[in-house]
């Protein structure tokens, strides 16, 4: 807005053939500054700023003079931009129709020849059509980001809900045995209140993992995957994978551990598609008495990560599952070639 101005008044102050040069000069100042309302007040800053346009317009007509518009005036083509993209549907109808006035009383009463009258409507609709756009394709990437952490909260919640249905059937039959021991073995009956005790902490544990989540619908029952089962991605295909444990990995939640499992699988299976000249993946996770820290790194080139790409959404869904486990996920190029992701996920969840 500083340079808009500053050109404004140099304009201003060099042509000698406009016309009420002060009072015009300083009247179109004001639409300048409406452009620092052109994103949270779209319609109000395109109203003040073409109600001066038209009006100074408008006077000339009667008084018989040539437009006083300013050349610098043309910079406002961001105006119908910021229309359609921020502005609700009314205000870009509205708004256009405001816009379109200066461009018909010029059309009729300076005109300037059809290739000029086609680049001033030209002004508006371009403009419009690319900020209209942006914002459909701001409303898609939205939309597909949102489905995309849907997916993993849905995929979660069906985990968790066998992992916890596994335990209250747990709980059902040490209770039932419990009840019938209880006469005849008092010590039978203690340690099947011992097993109830253990797996009623461990259903409390996954149960804190679920507040917050919506699950929509029935799913069918999911596997159970587990550390163990991360020797499954060393599949021998092309890149090879390598997979390196160590620490203290013992005690980690069930729904933990899946976690940890998708998470590697999704982002070697990321690195697989999109690591270009890639002769490697490693696979590492390491356990201490508090969390699980899983880290996939390729050797590839790093530029085909593309926010906006099916790996970005790919990159939404792994640190949604780590954040719902109360854990961070970090994805970003590394110093020279290849990508990282790593995930650092506490063992117990977390706490509702």
């Amino acid at each position: 807005m500083g340079v808009l101005v500053a050109l404004a008044l140099f304009e201003g102050s060099a042509r000698d053939e406009l016309v009420w040069r002060p009072f015009s000069v300083a009247l179109q100042l004001v639409p300048l500054f409406a452009l620092l309302w052109r994103r949270t007040h779209p319609l109000p800053s395109v109203a003040a700023a073409w109600a001066v346009i038209a009006g100074l317009d408008v006077a000339a007509i009667v008084a018989g003079h040539p437009s006083p518009g300013l050349y610098a005036m043309a910079l406002l083509i961001v105006f119908p931009y910021s229309l359609f993209r921020w502005g609700s549907g009314r205000d870009a109808v509205i708004g256009l129709s405001f816009m379109a006035v200066p461009q018909v009383t010029n059309m009729i009463f300076f005109p300037s020849g059809p290739a000029l009258t086609a680049a001033g409507f030209a002004f508006l609709i371009a403009p419009s059509a690319l900020g209209a756009a942006v914002r459909f394709r701001e409303r898609a990437q939205a939309q597909a980001i949102a489905e995309a952490k849907s997916f993993e909260r849905v995929q979660l919640a069906r985990e968790l809900h066998d992992t916890v249905a596994h335990h209250v059937s747990a709980i059902a039959i040490q209770a039932q045995a419990g009840w019938t021991l209880a006469p005849s073995d008092p010590e039978a009956a203690v340690a099947a209140l011992q097993t109830i005790k253990t797996e009623a902490s461990r259903t409390l544990a996954e149960m804190r993992s679920i507040v917050g989540m919506l699950r929509r619908g029935e799913d069918e029952p999911g596997s159970q995957q587990r550390l163990s089962d991360l020797e499954l991605l060393v599949d021998g295909q092309r890149p090879p994978i390598e997979l390196e444990m160590g620490g203290d990995l013992d005690g980690a939640a069930p729904s933990v551990q899946r976690a940890v499992f998708r998470i590697a699988q999704e982002a070697a299976t990321n690195a697989r598609r999109h690591a270009r000249r890639a002769t490697a993946i490693t696979i590492r996770v390491e356990g201490d008495p508090r969390d699980i820290v899983v880290t996939v790194a390729d050797d590839g080139d790093a530029s085909y990560a593309d926010p906006k790409s099916s790996f970005g959404y790919g990159l939404v869904g792994m640190s949604e599952r780590a954040s719902l486990h109360g854990g961070s996920l970090m994805a970003g190029p590394n110093q020279g070639r290849g990508w990282t992701v790593k995930a650092i996920l506490p063992k117990r969840g977390s706490a509702a």
